[in-house]
């Protein structure tokens, strides 16, 4: 049977391809795909940019747009992914970026390099140590292992500069008065010592800290203001990152059924629980390739849900269940939890929840296919609303 997941082997030439443009690296435990769309969105307003399809960052995806980089180009905009040690090197030794992005270190593959963050941050900091020695790395100051990347050993012969993004942490690019709405995200930054507003059309508190990483870049670039402003404003996400369904009668849907790892998972709630204005409903799905943090990051999760503005936890999954376990504990109430052990017995369950003013937020690893939940929902929401019309 073929194994899920494994990158397959590139042989990386003996030399990095090194361009006279900007060649802008993104990697990161969750945010990458956006970051590196916010990037591209700006840049090109005023340059031909070439950028990462999708979120195709495996080294076979690097080797590619290496051939697809033509001389018209006036900037690269790449994705570097990693499932274990060694692939941001071997990302780096096909393309060597003069600019690198860690968007923060989480928890995502986590089960790949020891079961410990500390794994996760030897193998994000690659990108520090295999780029070019005077380029410029951004990084989160509100995470971390994220300030920690300034200092040895994740630096090695790095002798660039360090550029900081944060929300509650003093940085070069602070974001202040944030506020969300159902159209998505106002917010105030200061560039060129000019406080400006700045708006976003998705979902997320978190995909602040993705538009601080798109500014902060092409500030550093000598792109204008005006221009920032308006390539955020026209930014379009793509789906199933926290895509926001609505039908009529007040049904809503958050589509986050791309990927999941702890902190995305809390960073959806987040979203939950913000822009909830009825009744709220997790469905969370197992994350994988967790590793021994499985049980102990699952129930994190479940112990954060109690926290938040909450109405209704649904889980599925044999690892699901530590989030469901994790919420009781931490005294989320018994009777609004149902755990399922099929996608059936969920779409079943979940019927009753389907009634005006409600807020389904569907959350889960890629291979669990949840986007069928998502489908489920709107169909059945649609059904009911054309029934009762």
């Amino acid at each position: 049977m073929k194994k899920i997941g494994r990158q397959p082997i590139i042989k990386v030439p003996e030399k990095p391809l090194i361009l006279p443009i900007p060649v802008i690296a993104v990697t990161g435990s969750a945010g990458k795909t956006t970051t590196k769309e916010m990037i591209a969105a700006i840049l090109a307003r005023r340059w031909r940019v070439y950028k990462s399809m999708l979120n195709k960052n495996f080294l076979g995806n690097t080797r590619a747009h290496v051939r697809r980089i033509k001389k018209y180009h006036q900037a690269a905009v790449l994705e570097f992914g990693m499932l274990r040690r060694g692939n941001i090197l071997s990302h780096c030794q096909i393309i060597r970026p003069s600019i690198g992005v860690i968007t923060n270190i989480g928890t995502a593959h986590i089960g790949n390099v020891g079961g410990h963050k500390q794994g996760v941050a030897m193998a994000k900091s690659e990108l520090i140590r295999h780029m070019q020695r005077d380029g410029k790395v951004f990084l989160n100051m509100d995470c971390g292992y994220s300030r920690m990347l300034r200092e040895q050993p994740f630096v090695g012969r790095f002798a660039g500069e360090f550029i900081t993004v944060g929300i509650e942490q003093e940085a070069d690019y602070r974001a202040t008065n944030i506020q969300q709405s159902e159209e998505g995200l106002h917010f105030s930054c200061c560039l060129q010592e000019t406080e400006l507003t700045f708006f976003i059309p998705v979902l997320g508190e978190h995909n602040i800290y993705n538009a601080l990483f798109a500014i902060a870049v092409a500030d550093s670039l000598g792109i204008n203001p005006a221009t920032i402003q308006l390539g955020l404003r026209l930014f379009r996400p793509q789906k199933q990152r926290l895509t926001h369904y609505r039908t009529a009668r007040n049904v809503h849907i958050l589509d986050d059924t791309y990927s999941s790892n702890p902190n995305a998972a809390k960073a959806a709630i987040d979203a939950l629980s913000q822009v909830s204005k009825g009744t709220s409903v997790a469905v969370l799905a197992s994350m994988l390739e967790m590793g021994k943090y499985e049980i102990r990051g699952h129930e994190d999760v479940g112990r954060y849900l109690r926290e938040k503005n909450i109405d209704y936890l649904y889980t599925l999954g044999r690892s699901a269940r530590h989030i469901a376990r994790g919420a009781i504990r931490a005294g989320f109430p018994a009777e609004r939890v149902v755990h399922c052990t099929s996608k059936r017995q969920l779409h079943q369950r979940l019927m009753r929840r389907l009634k005006p003013n409600t807020y389904f937020l569907v959350k889960g690893s890629r291979r669990l296919k949840m986007g069928e939940t998502v489908h489920f929902l709107y169909r059945q929401a649609t059904k009911r609303i054309i029934k009762n019309s």
